[in-house]
């Protein structure tokens, strides 16, 4: 008998969501990465506390003062 040569392609379909789905993954991290360095650098240690030194002189008239 003769032997016969056989060929087996098989093939799956990947729907093609690996590029998307990591695209998309990167793109998530990269706008949190913006939102947290926007907003949050205060939300991470409580922020620090800092001393406002404020020379306030508030010049008010003398009472009794005099008028008509």
């Amino acid at each position: 008998m003769a032997e016969r040569e056989r060929e087996t392609i098989i093939t799956t379909d990947s729907g093609g969501r690996g590029g998307g789905t990591l695209l998309a993954v990167v793109l998530l991290i990269a706008i949190l990465v913006v939102l947290f360095l926007l907003f949050g650098r205060g939300l991470i240690g409580g922020g620090g506390t800092e001393k406002i030194d404020a020379d306030v002189s508030i010049d008010t008239p003398a009472p009794g003062g005099g008028g008509s």
